[in-house]
């Protein structure tokens, strides 16, 4: 069953078209990868589902609802969730903290019934999921002193605080070493598990397909391969015009 249809969807900046005519489908409970050269449209793809940028042409249904020209925090608040490849947290405010705040959101009001329970125990229960160990001191530092591989996470934890839906992970991976993507794999495999969504635009191709369902490839605005990675992997056009090297 289908959680997200992306329509026919075109954009162009000053005569030239980010994205010509990009439809794709996401499966409830799946991990979709988008991959792709830099300038392919990646980024404006995912600026499009997520209400950031409105397209000339097409649609994106959620749930069979268009979302097209409604505003970021509509959307954010109607299930879809999006991490941010450069991480913005609260840095003056604990890593518990930055939890607390969207615990207050309209989505997570109206599914608690307006009643939170000991906020900062929830908002440590959800650290916890993702990685955070709960009887260190590391929940109560403030983000701006936080590793990389931490904020990382951080963005994971505000995303399950807000109860997401769809977890549109923007370059997730990025800066990261290969032990921390390592360490980071299981807890995506079981935000699966739980029987979300994710849709992942990564560079970090060996680390995406292992745990990919499907895999779009874009390239200068079109979509020209979709698949599971192993087709992607076997693509002559996908190699000719993206990978070029062996994965």
């Amino acid at each position: 069953m289908s959680i997200l249809e992306v329509n026919g969807i075109t954009k162009a900046f000053g005569g030239v078209k980010a994205l010509d005519d990009v439809s794709v489908t996401v499966e409830e409970n799946t991990l979709l990868g988008i991959i792709g050269p830099n300038g392919s449209g990646k980024t404006t793809l995912v600026n499009t589902i997520t209400g950031f940028v409105r397209p000339d042409t097409g649609s994106v249904l959620f749930k069979g609802r268009d979302v097209i020209g409604l505003p970021p925090y509509r959307i954010t608040n109607m299930g879809i969730g999006r991490a941010f490849q450069m991480v913005k947290p609260f840095f003056h405010l604990p890593a518990f903290k930055n939890i607390i705040v969207p615990l207050a959101s309209p989505r997570v009001r109206a599914s608690s019934g307006g009643k939170y329970g000991d906020k900062d125990a929830v908002a440590l229960d959800v650290l916890e999921e993702v990685g955070f160990e709960r009887d260190s001191s590391v929940p109560y530092k403030t983000a701006s002193v936080l590793p990389h591989g931490y904020l990382k996470r951080l963005e994971l934890a505000r995303l399950l605080a807000l109860k997401s839906e769809i977890f549109i992970l923007d370059e997730l991976f990025s800066g990261l070493s290969i032990a921390e993507v390592t360490s980071i794999i299981p807890i995506i495999e079981k935000i699966l598990l739980d029987g979300k969504t994710v849709v992942m635009v990564e560079h970090r191709l060996k680390e995406l397909f292992r745990i990919a369902d499907k895999v779009i490839v874009l390239n200068y605005g079109k979509k020209i391969k979709e698949g599971p990675p192993k087709e992607i992997l076997e693509d002559e056009e996908v190699k000719k015009a993206y990978l070029g090297v062996e994965v």
